[in-house]
């Protein structure tokens, strides 16, 4: 089938237009804007070294390097060309699609420059790009862009580690000011509320003792020694100190657990909290979880809730957990880091704001309390459709984006705003990622006429293409609740054990990896933190229970191309030819 202007949106806006296209179709103008950005280039170097001798005097240019390096790239070229086509429509097994070419432009272009974020002092533009970059995304998901901060980081476990870093800072900032107070004045310390005093309370407490700062140093866990602040703290509280503790949904992503590695916090210092039985984070375990750590003395570090799950793409109440930060702030004075990881499910933030959103009332009021909380991990390189590696951390305003900072002689700064390689955990980084999401949001834009449409359209093929492999296909029976344009389902008859299910839902996969023409991934979900998910799920055919945990097939219908109601129907074609061939439909 062809595409033709029948299929276009009722709209009138092409959201597939930012895109290469399944066929390479915008081939020929992408050739001739790549020419052109090079050529750009080519000038930039001719006019930079306008006064430098050339290296090739006589006109002769190494041409026998040249053959050598054009037959190593045809060679690299033939082996690319076996890599997995993600930009398919009918490749819906993770969270990847087609680069806009805005973004593939953008990040080209970049790294011909070959800026390093790292200083100004290597990266005049570069650094000036990843700001404009920022400030797009923060006016995007609600922080105030005059006062928002952030930078461009690989992916977003880096990003996730960088809100970690941020909270220790500012824990262990308030802590140590009051294991002094409470050495030098004899009084006993509470743990838990001077871990959570806030910086009011703790510049007020500076200004009247004025206490040394190498004294602040050696009761800090992070700038002294970390053993005998702990002993230290016990001695002042009355009671063994056993560190801090991080609030992560059972939903968590694999990141958290390496925090834990890195951050020398030990795994058993993230606690899980629990879900409901739609798979979101429960509000009532994360106040049992926290008035846990309060009997127990041990601070909460952050609290992390998900915008966008990697398994489901759902969203857990990120409004109710920042009712919750703001009920302990007003009623007992605690100051506790909220974090959101919106990785995925960030760029959905682009939806709000038109009126009636393809987005669930839970995601819609989840994206829309982001504005409240402390910081948040975001990934250009999922939902925001540019090349890896792309993710972004950002945070409300200035004071929580303060870090240790770190002496570097070889680099000369004015000010942190300036040089951000002392407020980033990576040293080095490409600024291809920040023009990227430069080039998107000037062209695009990230707002609900333009990226949102995207992504509203992402939501409308996934419900479209599930209904009609739905009806094609009895059996399958669609995993709830479906907050975004992910879907997950299993293919049941009625009364079949959960085992059975779940070797069908591995049979099928494997089906898709060996060649079938649609591909799709799958999770599994332990019974021990998903039961109440998983019960509502069996509860559809009535299956019995002889399995510790549910696998389930899951699609991630995030592909621009699936705007096109033909291309769904091949979709849709292809899916049902899988499911049937492997599990009767």
């Amino acid at each position: 089938m062809t595409l033709g202007t029948r299929d276009l949106p009722a709209h009138g806006i092409d959201s597939a237009g930012w895109f290469p296209g399944p066929r390479a179709e915008h081939a020929a103008w992408l050739r001739d804007a790549l020419a052109r950005s090079l050529d750009t280039w080519s000038a930039w170097r001719r006019d930079a070294g306008a006064g430098d001798p050339s290296v090739w005097p006589d006109g002769q240019l190494p041409d026998d390097q040249h053959e050598q390096i054009d037959a190593a790239l045809q060679t690299l070229a033939r082996r690319l060309s076996g890599e997995t086509a993600t930009f398919s429509p009918h490749y819906a097994g993770h969270m990847v699609s087609d680069a806009s070419m805005p973004a593939l432009l953008g990040h080209v272009l970049a790294t011909l420059h070959n800026p390093n974020n790292t200083s100004k002092e290597v990266s005049r533009v570069g650094t000036q790009i990843e700001a404009e970059a920022i400030a797009m995304l923060a006016r995007m998901i609600g922080f105030d862009p005059a006062h928002a901060r952030g930078h461009m980081t690989s992916c977003g476990t880096i990003a996730n580690f960088e809100a970690v870093w941020r909270a220790r800072f500012r824990l262990d900032h308030w802590l140590s000011l009051a294991l002094w107070l409470a050495e030098t004045q004899g009084e006993r310390l509470d743990v838990f509320a001077a871990a959570h005093m806030g910086w009011p309370r703790y510049h007020t407490l500076r200004e009247r003792h004025a206490p040394p700062e190498d004294a602040l140093r050696a009761a800090s866990a992070v700038a002294g020694n970390p053993a005998d602040t702990f002993r230290r703290i016990s001695r002042a509280s009355g009671r063994e100190y056993l560190g801090p503790v991080v609030m992560v949904p059972e939903n968590k992503h694999f990141s958290w657990r390496k925090a834990a590695n890195v951050f020398g916090l030990g795994e058993e210092a993230f606690r899980g909290v629990g879900l409901d039985a739609q798979g979101r984070l429960c509000l009532k375990a994360l106040e049992h979880e926290v008035e846990k750590a309060t009997a127990q003395g041990r601070p909460v570090l952050a609290a992390v809730s998900v915008a966008g799950a990697t398994e489901t793409g759902n969203f857990d109440p990120v409004d109710g957990v920042c009712d919750l930060m703001e009920r302990w702030r007003r009623e007992r004075g605690w100051r506790i880091w909220h974090h959101v990881d919106a990785a995925y499910g960030g760029f959905f933030a682009s939806t709000l704001g038109a009126g009636a959103t393809a987005l669930s009332d839970v995601a819609a009021s989840a994206l829309a309390a982001i504005r409240r909380v402390d910081s948040i991990t975001i990934d250009p390189h999922k939902l925001g459709y540019t090349p890896y590696a792309c993710g972004a951390f950002l945070v409300r305003d200035a004071q929580r984006y303060a870090v240790s900072s770190f002496a570097a002689p070889y680099l000369e700064r004015a000010h942190v705003s300036d040089d951000l390689w002392s407020a980033t955990l990576e040293g080095s980084r490409t600024s291809a990622g920040a023009a990227a999401v430069w080039m998107t949001g000037t062209t695009i834009g990230f707002t609900p006429d333009g990226f949102g449409r995207i992504l509203e359209n992402a939501v409308e093929a996934r419900r479209a293409i599930m209904h009609a492999a739905m009806k094609a296909c009895p059996d399958l029976r669609l995993l709830d609740p479906c907050d975004t344009n992910i879907a997950c389902f299993t293919v049941a008859r009625t009364g079949e054990p959960l085992s059975v299910v779940n070797a069908g839902s591995e049979a099928l996969y494997e089906a898709s990896v060996q060649g079938g023409r649609f591909t799709l991934s799958k999770t599994h979900f332990p019974l021990s933190s998903h039961a109440g998910q998983i019960t509502r799920h069996v509860e559809q055919w009535g299956g019995d229970f002889d399995a510790d945990g549910l696998t389930v097939l899951r699609c991630v219908f995030m592909n621009p191309y699936l705007e096109r109601e033909t291309m769904r129907a091949h979709v849709v074609e292809d899916m049902v030819t899988l499911l049937s061939g492997a599990a009767p439909c």
